[in-house]
């Protein structure tokens, strides 16, 4: 994965309101949220940058709800109070009741763990369809999970992936020789089902950054969308999903991935 981009700090020093740096060395704060008047959310993969708006596939979800507000403001206490993106996640995952659907709120790094095992039950369980939006796919949980349904091919699985992202993984796995058990995984996740790969800018400090980098999985009908990239170092970030288990919002998030699938080639490892 690139490095994130950086924020000039005598910027967000003149705002005419508090803020707190959280350190992101190692493991991100890479919340995406607002929690306004305690009544309503606004959620998702979407960076605040011009690039982000304007180069990249994202989603935003909002929500009025009270109390799926209080969950997201409890999560922001933690990173508020002691800015330590460690200690920060341990909110309740308890399903809520928003306008008839059921949702639950997932938060990293406390709830990292379980909420890669959740993803994974549900790609593991489906029986119609899976649809899968993410810049990278390393979670072990997941990639296993992924890879022996596609093998069996008895569900419709496709989806959109970073192809120059899923490159410097594999770059990576290469080096460090930590997790090479990995990449016959997402070779097998990512070849035998039709995933495509958008060719976005390598990173530099001074390019575009026009990612693939929606993170939306879709099983039946239920769907896990927010700030968390299917991969380990996510379970380990500050991050944010919603589970929403709803039809309407399942087609049309799946149509949305299929759409977006339709703009770049097939993925290719080579």
């Amino acid at each position: 994965m690139p490095p994130p981009s950086r924020t000039d700090p005598d910027v967000m020093a003149s705002l005419p309101f508090p803020t707190a740096a959280i350190p992101g060395v190692p493991d991100l704060m890479h919340q995406k949220y607002i929690v306004r008047d305690g009544a309503s959310l606004w959620t998702g993969s979407t960076n605040w940058t011009a690039d982000s708006w304007t180069r990249e596939e994202n989603v935003i979800v909002t929500v009025d709800s009270p109390e799926l507000a209080g969950r997201y403001a409890t999560d922001f206490e933690q990173l508020w109070t002691r800015r330590d993106v460690q200690h920060s996640g341990k909110v309740d995952t308890s399903p809520l009741t928003v306008a008839g659907t059921t949702v639950r709120a997932w938060f990293c790094p406390g709830r990292g763990d379980q909420l890669a095992h959740r993803i994974a039950k549900a790609i593991g369980t489906a029986t119609t369809r899976v649809r899968i939006a993410s810049p990278v796919l390393s979670s072990a949980p997941i990639l296993a999970t992924l890879a022996e349904v596609v093998t069996d091919g008895k569900v419709d699985v496709a989806g959109v992936v970073d192809r120059t992202q899923v490159l410097e993984v594999i770059r990576q796995w290469h080096a460090n020789g930590n997790a090479s058990w990995k990449e016959p995984l997402l070779r097998t996740a990512l070849t035998r089902a039709p995933f495509s790969g958008k060719n976005s800018t390598p990173y530099a400090p001074s390019s575009v950054h026009d990612y693939m980098h929606a993170k939306v999985t879709v099983a039946d009908d239920v769907v896990f969308v927010g700030s968390f990239n299917l991969s380990h170092s996510g379970e380990l970030n500050a991050e944010n999903v919603l589970e929403i288990a709803d039809a309407g919002i399942a087609n049309q998030l799946a149509a949305f991935i299929d759409a977006v699938r339709t703009r770049y080639p097939a993925m290719s490892l080579t």
